[in-house]
């Protein structure tokens, strides 16, 4: 996806969470984090999009920390807040420069096409968990969009030492998104973090990963499913799963962020 799509997606989707904040109210459980109700939700995008625009709009080398606390502010103060740093954010993106420098911590073919893909996601699962708890329908995701997002999950978020998927006998999940061509992984599981290979070809059921072995289970279905699954904010009933359940139950489990 191209820099302009994610700014836009972001653009709509930090729109969308405004709007469903405000009218569930501050008060509102989140059913996605369940420790969580909106008001928590909207502090944490809200430190977050300052965060995200303060290392594209003050560039550093190396990261000073992590977000800064949010001022004190009522209730009322909080969805105006929010829509606020949003729009910081967004103007950010929208004119930072192709070639910035700056602090990055994932895998990127540039920071400016990290920043804009990393608040996308951000600002996208949160769109899904403000909704839920404003009990409204979920804005549906472009399946390219979604893809993108399971492939910054698996090759990002899980590939790194934070990841808490890990078993002491290894097994191989294959995930395909049933409407995006190419949208394909092999994650391998072990002790060690997931190891996800990018895959395409023969038919999930027969599907050998690298090593020439069938794969141990196979979960498929819409990309926006698969998405919003893998992030624990849908249950996976609308996936297909087979195989050995054990590697899907292994992630429904443990797969957190």
């Amino acid at each position: 996806m191209e820099i302009t799509e994610f700014v836009e997606t972001l653009r709509l989707d930090g729109g969308l969470l405004a709007d469903a904040a405000e009218q569930a109210g501050p008060d509102a459980p989140v059913p996605s984090c369940p420790d969580w109700q909106m008001r928590d939700l909207v502090i944490h995008v809200g430190r977050v999009h300052r965060w995200a625009t303060d290392a594209v709009t003050d560039p550093v080398e190396t990261p000073g920390g992590g977000p800064a606390p949010a001022p004190e502010m009522t209730d009322d103060e909080l969805v105006p807040w929010l829509r606020d740093g949003h729009h910081r954010l967004v103007v950010a993106l929208h004119t930072a420069p192709q070639d910035l420098r700056t602090w990055t911590f994932l895998p990127a073919p540039s920071p400016l096409a990290f920043w804009a893909r990393r608040q996308a996601h951000e600002t996208s699962v949160h769109r899904v968990d403000a909704q839920q708890a404003a009990k409204n329908a979920l804005t549906p995701l472009p399946p390219s969009f979604a893809a993108d997002g399971i492939d910054e999950l698996l090759t990002g978020f899980h590939s790194t030492g934070r990841s808490r998927i890990r078993t002491d006998v290894p097994r191989t999940m294959r995930l395909r998104a049933t409407d995006t061509l190419g949208a394909d992984w092999t994650v391998h599981l072990s002790e060690a973090p997931p190891r996800t290979v990018r895959t395409a070809g023969p038919t999930p059921e027969a599907a050998p990963d690298e090593s020439g072995t069938a794969v141990d289970c196979t979960v498929e279905g819409p990309a926006e499913e698969l998405y919003l699954a893998l992030w624990n904010r849908l249950p996976w009933d609308g996936l297909t799963v087979t195989g050995d359940d054990a590697p899907a139950a292994l992630w429904r489990e443990r797969g957190g962020v």
